[in-house]
């Protein structure tokens, strides 16, 4: 066994090595493309070294993205390869069973799943971060759409509604509003503020405006106070201001966990949500699926037909996995089915195929 892992790992990590960085060459050089339009903006504060940079900071997010895709193309080549010179054949035959085969594959696709969740659970959520904050340095504040980020949360009997505008290039809320209401639903005040500081469980606002609306008996009267700063208590972290900027599957598990409970909490729905993090969980052992769709290549015969077919055809399937990936995300969704069937489905039903295949080529030969 220590000679079959010694020749194919060290093929397949060879293979997946060199996949990986043709398509991270090839990503890295269109979302150059792209950027080099934004040079010279804001006063020719953007400039070139920072267009590299912040390219540079979308190759983890393209690095998780194609992972798997490059370990089932990385895996499929070196098996069918393998087939074509017989020399999976003579492992066959000097002891190498299926079932070890598959054991000896799927610990190699271990490393890839850890590898995997490393990358989208840690690396690329910070260097998405510190690409946004780094362009919006040089290009202006961070804006999160026509009418900005809402939040909400509850505090004993009452709830706010937080809209947040923009980002400061530092990565602070600015053009805050906070509309509070009480356990009725009837509004109390706003507050108003040109920017603000997020610390550990309070905003630290600043060129406060205050709106509240002041109730005695029938009558009601607006009074308007003004502040340089104020301490506003809340739980909205700038983890959760930046799902805003940061598309769910971008977020670490941890911080999209906490943002459902946050949601969940103030009664908003977080079915979306929710099978974006089954998603995550499930997304790395995808590369597990990628293995166990590639092995049944080493047991095809080459010798009459073309190996290219082969591949592409094995690659075509692997495509359709994360198409399929991604269109059960929306149908459960829609269909409100549970976020963890909705994000593990595709990846057990390709396993099925696939063993289903394994197994057949096996008993045919």
């Amino acid at each position: 066994m220590k000679t079959f892992r010694r020749l194919i790992f060290g093929e397949i990590v060879n293979a997946v090595t060199f996949v990986t960085l043709g398509f991270l060459a090839l990503f890295f050089f269109f979302d150059f493309v792209d950027e080099i339009q934004g040079i010279g903006k804001n006063n020719g504060a953007y400039k070139l070294e920072h267009a590299l940079t912040f390219v540079a900071t979308l190759v983890p997010s393209h690095l998780y993205e194609l992972l798997p895709i490059s370990v089932l193309i990385g895996t499929i080549f070196v098996m069918a390869r393998f087939a074509q010179s017989s020399e999976f054949t003579i492992l066959r035959t000097s002891g190498l069973a299926p079932a070890m085969a598959l054991k000896n594959l799927l610990g190699l696709g271990l490393v890839f799943v850890l590898l995997t969740f490393a990358v989208g659970d840690y690396l690329s959520p910070a260097s998405d971060r510190f690409g946004q904050l780094l362009k919006s340095r040089y290009m202006g504040q961070i804006t999160v759409g026509l009418t900005g980020a809402w939040l909400r949360e509850k505090q004993d009997d009452r709830s706010f509604a937080v809209n947040v505008a923009t980002l400061t290039p530092e990565g602070q809320p600015s053009g805050i509003r906070i509309f509070e209401f009480n356990k009725d639903g009837q509004w109390l005040a706003l507050i108003k503020a040109k920017s603000g500081v997020v610390a550990n469980d309070t905003w630290e606002l600043q060129e406060v405006e205050r709106n509240e609306l002041v109730r005695q008996g029938s009558e009601a009267s607006l009074s308007r106070k003004y502040k340089d700063s104020e301490i506003w208590p809340t739980g909205i972290t700038s983890e959760m201001i930046s799902v805003a900027l940061l598309k769910p599957d971008r977020m670490g598990t941890i911080d999209l966990f906490q943002y459902i409970r946050h949601l969940s909490a103030n009664g908003q729905t977080t079915q979306r949500f929710e099978i974006e993090f089954w998603k995550k969980v499930f997304y790395p052992m995808s590369c597990l699926v990628m293995m166990v769709l590639a092995l049944p290549f080493a047991y095809l015969h080459f010798r009459s037909g073309n190996i290219a077919t082969h591949v592409f055809m094995g690659v075509l399937a692997g495509i359709s996995f994360f198409l399929l990936n991604n269109v059960f995300g929306y149908i459960g969704n829609i269909n409100n089915w549970a976020p963890w069937f909705a994000a593990a489905a595709p990846g057990m039903l390709y396993s099925l195929a696939s063993l289903a295949a394994f197994g057949w080529l096996v008993l045919r030969q």
